[in-house]
């Protein structure tokens, strides 16, 4: 059996666009084999994903969720291409589990896209001047920034945070293996959380 490395991983991924989870497990499938995994990926439409993410999406779902015995309560906005995927059971329990992911991780921003420029270099300056406070000389410290700024998309945008119930898989993933599966583009739109007392 071949080991797979990340950077196999990172290159099939690169080439189709399919979730790293997907990647990995096609990879697996082929004893490490990219071109049969290629091959793996188009048969299961886990590439194709990539390519309706331009597609028009007016229909969909606002789905709720509580939680804690009501004193916290998410709506989440959903959005595919047809009245039927709408009402697809798959695309129903997804939209339940996104809404639970945001009741438990609190994210601000649907994407890293959402996130104002102003608001990621202010985080960008403290961090640069806590590592460099903490005696990093400064062409260390700007990849540390780096690291620490990718860690803030994570914490901060919905895309970008580790699955509550599977932490390797990101929620982005879970979108796109939903589009594959599917055979239609899907867009979390927008979401509100509400915490009791806040």
């Amino acid at each position: 059996m071949a080991e797979i490395t990340a950077a196999m991983v990172k290159d099939l991924r690169d080439q189709t666009g399919a979730p790293f989870i997907d990647c990995k497990n096609a990879l697996n499938e082929v004893d490490g084999n990219i071109e049969k995994a290629l091959e793996t990926l188009r048969i299961k439409g886990v590439a194709k994903a990539s390519k309706k993410a331009g597609r028009e999406t007016h229909e969909g779902t606002i789905t709720s969720y509580i939680h804690g015995g009501g004193k916290i309560g998410v709506l989440v906005e959903i959005n595919c291409e047809t009245d039927f995927v709408a009402r697809n059971e798959e695309f129903q329990k997804v939209s339940k589990e996104i809404a639970m992911q945001i009741a438990a991780n609190n994210p601000r921003y649907v994407k890293k896209e959402d996130v104002p420029k102003e608001e990621v270099e202010k985080e960008r300056k403290i961090l640069k001047a806590e590592v460099i406070e903490s005696g990093k000389p400064e062409n260390v410290a700007d990849k540390i920034v780096e690291g620490r700024i990718n860690k803030f998309f994570e914490e901060e945008c919905l895309l970008e945070q580790p699955y509550i119930r599977d932490p390797k898989t990101k929620i982005s993933d879970i979108v796109s293996a939903l589009i594959a599966k599917i055979g239609e583009n899907i867009v979390i739109k927008r979401f509100v959380r509400y915490q009791l007392g806040e």
